[in-house]
C-alpha cells in the first residue's frame, strides 16, 4: 500500500493565477454600482407654432450624460416631463440607446412646451421674465440593463432635475440634479 501522505507540486505561477482570479471575481461581484450622472448642457428653441390662441415652443435638450460603472449599460426609450409652478409645461422625448462603462456622452433630446399651458401660468410668466428667471422642474424614469460578465441586471434611474433657466435668452443659470438607481439582481 502507498503512503496516505502524497508529495503535491506547488509553484508561484499557479498561486499567483489563483490570487488574480480570486480578486477579479471579488471587485466584478463586490463592486457597488454608482448612479449616472445627468447635466443640462444647453436649450435651443428650433420653432414656434401657431396653435391657437398661443404659440407651442419645440426645443432642443443637451444633456451631459456619465456612466461611472464598470458596466456599459442599454436603456429603452422614455419621455421626460417638463414641470413649470407644479404643473407639466412639456415633455421631452428619450430614444433607446446604450452607453459604454465609464463614458460621457451627450444626448440631444427634442422636446416641446405647452403654449396653453404656459397661458395658465401667464402672470408668473411674465414677472419670470421681468427678473430674467424661470425655475423648471424635469422628471424622468430610465429602464435599461448592465451586462456584467454573462448576466444582464436589469435597473431603473429616476432622476429629478430642478433647473432656473433665463426665459429671454435661453441660458441654463443653474441647476441641481439628484439621480437614484434601483438594480434588480433576479
Amino acid at each position: 500500500m502507498g503512503s496516505m501522505a502524497q508529495k503535491v507540486k506547488w509553484s508561484w505561477s499557479s498561486a499567483l493565477i489563483g490570487a488574480a482570479s480570486a480578486a477579479a471575481a471579488t471587485s466584478i461581484l463586490s463592486a457597488k454600482p454608482k448612479d449616472p450622472t445627468f447635466h443640462l448642457i444647453s436649450i435651443d428653441l428650433t420653432s414656434l407654432k401657431l396653435n391657437l390662441p398661443v404659440l407651442d415652443a419645440e426645443l432642443m435638450l443637451t444633456v451631459h450624460v456619465t456612466n461611472p460603472n464598470i458596466a456599459p449599460i442599454h436603456y429603452s426609450s422614455t419621455t421626460m416631463s417638463i414641470l413649470y409652478d407644479g404643473t407639466v409645461l412639456g415633455t421631452a422625448e428619450v430614444k433607446a440607446g446604450s452607453q459604454p462603462a465609464r463614458s460621457c456622452q451627450l444626448l440631444r433630446l427634442p422636446a416641446r412646451l405647452d403654449g396653453m399651458e404656459l397661458a395658465q401660468h401667464a402672470r408668473r410668466f411674465f414677472a419670470d421674465v421681468a427678473k430674467r428667471e424661470m425655475k423648471l422642474q424635469a422628471k424622468l424614469d430610465i429602464h435599461g440593463a448592465a451586462k456584467v460578465m454573462w448576466w444582464d441586471h436589469s435597473f431603473k434611474v429616476h432622476v429629478d432635475s430642478f433647473v432656473t433657466v433665463d426665459p429671454v435668452f435661453l441660458d441654463v443659470i443653474g441647476q441641481e440634479n439628484r439621480s437614484q438607481m434601483d438594480l434588480f439582481l433576479a
